[in-house]
Formats: structure tokens, C-alpha cells, sequence
């Protein structure tokens, strides 16, 4: 097997990332799993929908095939509540009262008292400005970066374990090949002997059969006995799923379609084969191709 140069990717992740500023604290959340293309759904906080053509700019740069789920939540802190003298109002009732007491002998007006007039003191919540939203903004696409760089790790992370998963796999079915390869009954000799065999039981069936007759059916027989040329392109085909692995970036897609062409050859052996022997390896082979596949239906 060759060495492993490229860096494969799964479909599978997860990454989360926590943040918080003081007055709110939030959380980035992105799941990932197998798809045909970049498939995205994003769930944002209220007030956030702003993000997503960033999402969706930042996301597409980083990942070529997948279903994604990215979620935004936040929390703000409770508001802080404080109190203020509305002179305005008190400056009224002090006007009022310097007129009543002209005409009305009475104590003098007490502070608790004014101050608990209904519109003296008024309760004020802080309100956050522009320029505090857009600070929180800010921070909270840059903990979105890290949530996305996280989540390419993980399904770099998932790749690599892959990555010798389909290797020993792509090993096995060379050794298959190999084995195929290697049994008498695809060797020239053997085949001769087999045609020599059955021309013989032709002649017997049919005493009169015409030669051109008999060099059509010689053909044929040669032709559905020589697995040779199915073998041979076997043999390409983990040379060019090995080559694919090898490569820097995705190559799922490729290899998905290079499994079709396994397959191919596979089941042309299984019903070339009239030996029992090949039978067994024709169909270890396609049980192998089969768990390769359904491997590499993760990768990117």
C-alpha cells in the first residue's frame, strides 16, 4: 500500500463553542452527517439572523458535501434595575406646596414624604447601546470561526480513523486478486485443457458440426472462462482508489463511483467462474467491495 499523503475527511462531526461578554452568554452548536451535497439548516437567536449569509459564506468554504445543523442560543443576563428623582416633577410639587402653604398653615414638607409621591422616583433598566450589540456581534463570529474550525477537526479526526479502515479493506481485495489470479484455472494451460475438453464433448453431441460452427462456440467458451482482463482492471481499480486517497482533499464522490466500477468487475468474475474455489473469492470479494462502499459513504 502506498503511504498516505492526503488528509481525508468525514461527513460525521460535532463542535460546540461557548462564549459569554458579560451581559449575555451563548453557545454555537454544529452538528454534521452524511449528504450528497452541503446541505444547511441554521437555528439563530432572535435578533441574529443577520449571520446567516456569513454562516452560509463561511461554511461552504470549509466543507464540500454534508447535512449540517448549526444552532445559536443566548442568554442575556438578568437587567440590572436602579432608581432616579424625577425633578422635573418634584420641582412641580415643591412649587405647589410653596403656594399652599400661603394659605394653608402647615408642617413643613418632609423628604420622605415627597418621596414617596407617586412620580418622584421613577425605576430605570440599563438598555444596551448600538455599539454593545455590535461588540457581542463581533465576538460572537469569531467563537463561530472556532466552532466551524472545530468541527473540520473532528471530521478530520473521523477521516483518519477511515482512512485505515478502507486501506486494510483496498489491501484485502488485492490479495484477493492476487489469490484469483494465482488459481490453475485461469492459467492458459488450464483453460486449454478445459476447451479441449468440451470441443471434445461438442464433437461427440454433434458428430457433423460445422467448423466454423465449432471455432464460434471454441470462442465463446474462451471467452466466458478468461477472467483475466476482469482481474486486470480489479487490479487498476485499487491502484486508482489507493491514488484517490492519497490526494489532498475530498474524494468520497470519486471513490463512490469507483465502487460501482468494482462491483462490476466483481459479479463478471462470479458468473465467468465454473470453479469452486474462484466462486468463494468471487464472492469474498464482492462482500469486501460492499463494506468498502458503505464505508466511504462517510468520507467527504
Amino acid at each position: 500500500m502506498s503511504e498516505n499523503t492526503g488528509v481525508l475527511s468525514s461527513m460525521t462531526g460535532f463542535s460546540r463553542k461557548d462564549g459569554g461578554d458579560g451581559s449575555a452568554t451563548w453557545s454555537w452548536e454544529i452538528k454534521s452527517v452524511n449528504g450528497r451535497n452541503l446541505d444547511l439548516r441554521c437555528r439563530l437567536a432572535n435578533g441574529y439572523e443577520d449571520l446567516d449569509p456569513i454562516i452560509r459564506t463561511a461554511m461552504s468554504e470549509s466543507f464540500a458535501r454534508g447535512n449540517f445543523q448549526l444552532n445559536l442560543t443566548l442568554d442575556h443576563a438578568k437587567q440590572t434595575t436602579s432608581f432616579q428623582v424625577n425633578r422635573e416633577v418634584l420641582a412641580q410639587l415643591k412649587e405647589v406646596i410653596g403656594e399652599l402653604e400661603c394659605e394653608i398653615p402647615s408642617a413643613p414638607a418632609r423628604l420622605d414624604g415627597l418621596l414617596g409621591l407617586r412620580g418622584v422616583i421613577e425605576t430605570v433598566e440599563d438598555v444596551e447601546t448600538e455599539e454593545q450589540v455590535q461588540a457581542r456581534k463581533q465576538i460572537i463570529r469569531e467563537d463561530l470561526m472556532s466552532a466551524i474550525s472545530g468541527l473540520r477537526d473532528a471530521r478530520r479526526e473521523e477521516g483518519q480513523r477511515l482512512d485505515g479502515v478502507v486501506r486494510r479493506m483496498l489491501t484485502h481485495i488485492a490479495e484477493l486478486i492476487d489469490t484469483a489470479t494465482g488459481l490453475a484455472t485461469v492459467q492458459p494451460d488450464a483453460l486449454r485443457t478445459r476447451l479441449r475438453e468440451q470441443v471434445a464433448a461438442l464433437l461427440e453431441a454433434s458428430p457433423a458440426l460445422p467448423e466454423e460452427r465449432l471455432a464460434q462456440e471454441a470462442a465463446l467458451l474462451i471467452t466466458k472462462a478468461d477472467i483475466r482482463e476482469e482481474l486486470d482492471r480489479l487490479r487498476s481499480h485499487v491502484e486508482a482508489a489507493q491514488e484517490l486517497l492519497d490526494q489532498a482533499g475530498p474524494c468520497g464522490r470519486r471513490l463512490d463511483f469507483l465502487c460501482q466500477e468494482f462491483n462490476r468487475e466483481a459479479n463478471t468474475l462470479c458468473s465467468k467462474s465454473s470453479d469452486v474455489e474462484l466462486t468463494r473469492i468471487g464472492l469474498e470479494l464482492k462482500a469486501t467491495i460492499e463494506q468498502f462502499r458503505e464505508q466511504i459513504q462517510n468520507l467527504e
